[in-house]
């Protein structure tokens, strides 16, 4: 009864093999035996690595005369704490039995990582977080649970230092807190950070730190004056919208494209619709097109936020990579429209062309090669409007903003789920293809059926975002559709736009 199971559930390079290390010296300096094995996982997010450590009292093995048998991974049911570096790793950790409600005290981050199979999905395919809160409170004898994640940025420490922080503040091994900033001192390895970051920890687990309320909304000012008095206007629903949505696009354009923003919310009366057209609309006329990510690469704001991410220390030198493979229709794309147009339906040129986009290009912005070819390419942004990709976007806005005017008079419901359609429509490549084919093909079936429903458009939607290959799409909107018809080159189009 003397023995202590200790399970850590750590991704990668979130340093739980140091934190281990910490425990293990921590313990063994402390008059303790520790055992410590490392169960390896396979990807950052497919699988995280177990760390499990048995501590045992030295005093209680002289007294005994004999050496104690200590497990070589967590048994479910047989384990006194648990710490994990992210909120799905702790619900994991539930899952496998690890964490038991008349046992265990749990340490875990409330923050998440994506996992790959949540962000491949069209939708939103996040987990439930707040079930998986539920979950873990339930199953655990003593549950410490806060955002590790910020509490990392705000001391520019790392995760496994606000742990081990943690596990000193939860008082659930009989250690003083000096032993374990002693532990950190003798490691020598970013001393002052590590004990920024375990002092944080410590003060979330002993209650020392007083959270507040997040606030729902930012207050956001808009410098021009002629956009400001427009959005004074709207309704109180969907003023904030409208006001990050005004910000984007100046940000994105210009403020006349922003004026076009205010002009086309202004096409409807009922506020609930007006809302849902706002954040569509501003999403979609904010397109990503390779002028915007030239854009977003180079800024100031993004170098700074790398540096303060990486740790670098003032007047160090470091260079960022970025990877980049764009496709012969990126080219076209930002090409003068009959220009572009022409290169797209010639074979020819395509073929010609296929070598220099045949495979990725890794660009240093922080270079002055690699920051003058992105800045010529994102100052290509007055010529946006007469691009390929800008006026297909713009025929599509303008023909859905119809769609959604016709029915708004007459069935508002309607209008409600069809302002939500371009949901559909994310991401670049060929996730961006297949969105705009399912959503043309929705556009297509609302024209052709005089009597859908808000309730059928709201399904087809669901089933969109269902999955890559789209089968249960397929048969719900009563159409053959193959793997590769969510290319560009099959892309579907309705009478609206074509």
């Amino acid at each position: 009864m003397s023995r202590i199971s200790i399970a850590i559930a750590a991704l990668g390079g979130q340093g739980g093999g140091v934190l281990s290390n910490w425990i293990v010296e921590l313990a063994e300096a402390n008059g303790y035996r520790a055992q410590y094995t490392a169960i390896a996982g396979v990807a950052q997010r497919t699988g995280a690595t177990i760390y499990a450590i048995e501590l045992f009292p030295e005093t209680l093995i002289e007294k005994e005369g004999r050496e104690p048998v200590l497990a070589l991974m967590p048994v479910a049911g047989d384990v006194d704490i648990c710490l994990a570096s992210e909120l799905m790793e702790a619900g994991r950790a539930v899952n496998r039995g690890i964490v038991t409600p008349d046992r265990t005290t749990l340490i875990a981050s409330d923050h998440r990582v994506y996992a790959i199979g949540e962000k491949e999905q069209m939708g939103d395919g996040r987990l439930d977080s707040a079930q998986v809160r539920e979950a873990i409170k339930k199953a655990s004898k003593k549950l410490i649970l806060f955002d590790m994640d910020a509490a990392v940025l705000e001391t520019s420490s790392v995760i496994s230092s606000v742990l081990f922080g943690a596990l000193a503040g939860s008082g659930a091994l009989p250690f003083e807190k000096k032993a374990y900033e002693d532990t950190i001192r003798k490691s020598g390895r970013a001393i002052e950070s590590n004990l920024a970051g375990f002092n944080l920890g410590y003060q979330n687990a002993s209650g020392a730190v007083q959270h507040k309320e997040p606030s729902c909304a930012k207050e956001i000012c808009i410098t021009s004056s002629p956009l400001a008095s427009r959005i004074e206007k709207l309704p109180a629903e969907t003023k904030v919208i409208a006001t990050y949505g005004v910000h984007r696009l100046v940000d994105y354009q210009d403020a006349d494209y922003a004026h076009l923003y205010l002009d086309r919310l202004e096409m409807f009366s009922d506020v609930k619709l007006k809302s849902e057209v706002a954040k569509y609309l501003a999403l979609w006329m904010g397109f990503e097109d390779v002028i915007r990510v030239a854009d977003l690469k180079t800024r100031h704001q993004r170098t700074e936020m790398i540096a303060h991410e990486i740790r670098s220390s003032e007047g160090q030198i470091w260079y960022g990579h970025d990877y980049f493979h764009p496709r012969f229709e990126e080219f076209t794309d930002i090409l003068p429209a009959g220009l572009g147009r022409m290169m797209v339906g010639s074979t020819f040129i395509r073929k010609i062309m296929a070598p220099l986009f045949s495979k990725g290009r890794i660009i240093r912005p922080k270079t002055i090669f690699g920051y003058f070819i992105l800045r010529l390419v994102a100052n290509l942004r007055f010529m946006r409007r007469r691009t390929l990709r800008f006026q297909t976007e713009d025929k599509r806005i303008s023909a859905w903003l119809a769609l959604v005017k016709k029915h708004a008079d007459k069935n508002v419901e309607l209008a409600i789920e069809i302002a939500k359609c371009p949901r559909l429509i994310k991401g670049y490549g060929d996730t961006h293809a297949r969105g705009i084919n399912r959503f043309s093909r929705i556009m297509a079936e609302i024209e052709r059926d005089e009597k859908i429903t808000a309730e059928k458009i709201a399904t087809l939607i669901d089933a969109a975002l269902l999955g890559e290959k789209g089968t249960e799409f397929s048969s719900l909107i009563g159409t053959e559709e193959k793997a590769n018809n969510d290319s560009r080159q099959g892309e579907f189009t309705w009478a609206g736009s074509s």
